[in-house]
C-alpha cells in the first residue's frame, strides 16, 4: 500500500499531442501504446500541468493538520445536525499513526467526534496509546485461513487476528465487520471460522458489507496495478447476504448489515 501521492493516466483522455513529454525529468513518457514506463516514472507531477487534456492527474496529496482540520470542519453544521463526525478510512489510515493522533486529538480540542476505520494489521504499541481518542472502531475481518489469508493479500492474518484479541479484551468500542465477496469470504468453511473465532474472543455480532467493483476501472491507471476480482456486475446480489447471514446466524452470530 502506497502512503505518497502517485501519478494516474487516464489513457481514455490521452489526445497524443505529445506536449506532456519535454517536461518529464526521467523520460517516462511516450506517444505509443505505452505511454506511460512506470518503472521510469518518479510521480514528481511535472506532466500533470501540462496535460491539456487532463489525463494525467496526482492521486493523493500531502496535508497538515490544520489543513486537514479546516478542511472537515466546513462540515460541522451537518455533523451537529446528524450526530456524526469524522471517520478516519483508507487505505489504512494506521500506517500515519503518527499523523492520525495529531489530527484526532485537535478534532477532540474542537469538540468534533473521531472513529477509525481499520484492516487490523497495524502495530499495537502504535495504536493503543491513543485509543481514547476514537469514538469507535471499524475492524475489518476478511479471509480466515492463514495460508488462504497470505495468497489474497501478501501476509497471513496472525498479526490481525492477535490484534481483534486484545481490542476485545479490554472492552475497546469495536465493531467487527466482514465484506462479503463471492467465492472468497462467503464459504461456509470460512464463515464458519470467522463465527467462532469471534465467539471465542467474547464478541457476539458481525456487521457484514456488501463488495462491489466500483473502484476496479481505477486499477489501470496506476503503476504496478492490483488484478482485479472480475466478479462481475454488482459483485456481491442480495443472496450472497442473506446465505452468508444464515450461516452466521446458524453458527450464534448476531448479523448486521
Amino acid at each position: 500500500m502506497r502512503t505518497q501521492p502517485e501519478l494516474a493516466f487516464h489513457a481514455d483522455r490521452c489526445q497524443r499531442t505529445a506536449s506532456c513529454l519535454p517536461v518529464c525529468p526521467t523520460g517516462a513518457l511516450a506517444t505509443g501504446d505505452d505511454r506511460v514506463n512506470w518503472q521510469r516514472c518518479d510521480a514528481c507531477g511535472d506532466c500533470v500541468d501540462a496535460c491539456p487534456h487532463g489525463a494525467l492527474r496526482m492521486v493523493g496529496r500531502s496535508v497538515g493538520v490544520d489543513d486537514l482540520l479546516d478542511e472537515v470542519s466546513r462540515d460541522r453544521t451537518f455533523y451537529e445536525a446528524s450526530g456524526g463526525g469524522v471517520t478516519l478510512s483508507g487505505g489504512e489510515p494506521t500506517l500515519q499513526m503518527p499523523f492520525v493522533a495529531a489530527f484526532s486529538r485537535r478534532c477532540g480540542e474542537e469538540g468534533l467526534r473521531v472513529g477509525l476505520q481499520t484492516c487490523g494489521a497495524f502495530r499495537w504499541e502504535k495504536l493503543s496509546p491513543h485509543l481514547p481518542l476514537f469514538e469507535f472502531l471499524h475492524f475489518d475481518l476478511k479471509v480466515m485461513d492463514p495460508e488462504a489469508h497470505k495468497q489474497a493479500t501478501g501476509a497471513d492474518n496472525a498479526l490481525i487476528l492477535a490484534n481483534a484479541r486484545k481490542l476485545a479484551s479490554i472492552g475497546a468500542p469495536v465493531r467487527f465487520r466482514t465484506p462479503v465477496v463471492p467465492g472468497q469470504t462467503d464459504t461456509a468453511e470460512n464463515l464458519c471460522a470467522l463465527a467462532d473465532f469471534l465467539l471465542e474472543i467474547g464478541v457476539d455480532t458481525i456487521h457484514l458489507l456488501r463488495y462491489h467493483a466500483m473502484g476496479e476501472a481505477k486499477l489501470a491507471r496506476l503503476a504496478d496495478p492490483i488484478h482485479a476480482l472480475d466478479l462481475g456486475a454488482g459483485a456481491c446480489r442480495p443472496e450472497h447476504l442473506e446465505r452468508a447471514s444464515g450461516v452466521l446466524r446458524d453458527r450464534g452470530l448476531e448479523v448486521t448489515q
